[in-house]
């Protein structure tokens, strides 16, 4: 299902709703609790505590977002469950005394403690019992290939079980011209109406995945299909929505022209501006100590400059000059020579390592914001001869610069840290979902997972 224009498997969105209910449960047993001890008269309106028990809910959710534990892509055992579920706690907490700052909901300290307890335990009994409706047959939807060629097959190429979570293919249908890769055994050969074999196999949906759509189309066969209630999706959207990338080496010019999304308008480009500058100016702020702790641990390890610049390909190929706290040796490319960073780069200082695993060495990028080089969510930035280098071997590289670049993104929550051009390829593919499906909203929620990231040290070098 879509929210906000992002696809989000309809189960994870029930595990957050079921999650919501506990947290409210959670607080609402609470009150009982604090009004049945009470050695006097509390006065709790019943408006007031409905309020708190709504932001609180809410709290949960943003702080168990925050830690990944939304993301169907998440692969965990129960005792990672279980922290990242205590430090989501821990971040909506945080989360919830700066409401309280601001708007004042007027709850005791000791109503919010036991809350968080008792979330503590509900959570974690959802996550043990509910967790497995993610994998659940129930929400998987039917899928009837059309097509048995080349294209089709890269069906079969998602071995992630997370990329093949929302749907079980029945079949393969041959179609005419296709070059048949895919094995006899999962071929099914037609003796009557696509339709008809639809509805006899409680088929959900078809995807069209033929090679070559100028020989044989069955064009009233697939309207049928519709017009049966039975969705119809080309191979290149299904994947873009099983997967959360644009597969670029399926995809062709009209299709980019065509598809819904890669909307740049007035009013997204000044929200998304708008919320740069509100939350940059509050992470400079949160952050300021921990910048002063990172200038002064650089100066005195390996000395001055403490910052790093760098060029870097901003909004429609425009080079811009990128600030990071330095976390090399100086001279770290004395032979002009431009190099990605590796795993166990000889050039990272001991200062610099922790940095970087702490993706504290992206702060000063923050000043990028603000000179409005950068937005704090887009793709990251590239160097000039990379760049020139990736879009001779890799088709649309170049429309990664139809946004903004950003400190974080959704190829870094999707993929780890690239220092390939097989690399540059795959992270390519998560850019060009976010650009298609740009939004403040979908800003926000990139934002709020790139805690796992820091928190956790993904993909770090």
């Amino acid at each position: 299902m879509k929210v906000f224009g992002h696809h989000i498997h309809p189960p994870i969105v029930l595990l957050a709703a079921v999650e919501f209910g506990a947290a409210g449960l959670a607080f609402a047993a609470s009150a009982f609790l604090i009004l049945m001890n009470a050695t006097e008269d509390v006065a709790l309106p019943m408006g007031t505590l409905v309020f708190a028990a709504v932001v609180f809910s809410l709290a949960v959710v943003v702080g168990v977002t925050s830690v990944g534990l939304y993301q169907a892509k998440q692969r965990l055992r129960i005792e990672g469950v279980l922290a990242r579920i205590l430090v989501g706690l821990l971040l909506a907490a945080v989360f919830l005394a700066l409401v309280d700052f601001f708007f004042s909901v007027g709850i005791s300290g000791a109503l919010w403690g036991w809350s968080f307890a008792f979330s503590l335990g509900l959570l974690a009994a959802t996550r043990t019992l509910c967790w497995r409706w993610v994998d659940n047959a129930v929400f998987r939807r039917e899928v009837l290939v059309y097509g048995a060629g080349t294209r089709a097959a890269s069906l079969l190429k998602l071995r992630r079980r997370s990329d093949r979570r929302g749907f079980n293919i029945r079949a393969f249908i041959p179609a005419e011209g296709d070059d048949r890769v895919i094995d006899d055994e999962r071929v099914t050969k037609l003796e009557g109406s696509l339709a008809a074999y639809a509805k006899a196999q409680n088929i959900d949906e078809i995807v069209v995945a033929v090679d070559d759509r100028r020989r044989g189309f069955p064009i009233r066969d697939l309207l049928e299909c519709k017009f049966a209630g039975i969705a119809v999706i080309d191979l290149l959207s299904f994947l873009e929505r099983e997967t959360g990338k644009v597969k670029v080496d399926l995809v062709h010019p009209s299709w980019l022209i065509f598809a819904e999304g890669f909307e740049a308008s007035v009013r997204s480009q000044f929200g998304s501006r708008v919320l740069d500058l509100v939350a940059a100016t509050a992470l400079l702020i949160l952050a300021a100590p921990v910048m002063c702790v990172c200038a002064l641990a650089i100066l005195l390890e390996d000395g001055a400059p403490v910052f790093y610049r760098q060029r870097r390909v901003g909004y429609r190929g425009k080079v811009f000059t990128l600030y990071k706290f330095r976390s090399m040796i100086k001279d770290a490319e004395a032979d002009g020579k431009p190099r990605w960073a590796g795993s166990r780069d000889d050039r990272i200082t001991r200062v610099g390592a922790v940095i970087r695993k702490l993706r504290l060495d992206e702060l000063p990028q923050l000043f990028n914001v603000f000179r409005g080089d950068m937005a704090l969510v887009g793709p990251r930035p590239e160097r000039p001869e990379f760049v020139e280098r990736l879009s001779q071997t890799i088709p649309y590289y170049h429309e990664r610069h139809a946004v903004k670049p950003g400190i974080t993104g959704w190829a870094q929550l999707c993929y780890p840290y690239g220092s390939s051009e097989q690399d540059a390829m795959e992270k390519l593919q998560y850019d060009l979902y976010y650009i298609k499906h740009k939004s403040v909203i979908f800003d926000l929620i990139v934002l709020l997972q790139t805690a796992e990231v820091v928190l956790w040290g993904k993909g770090a070098r």
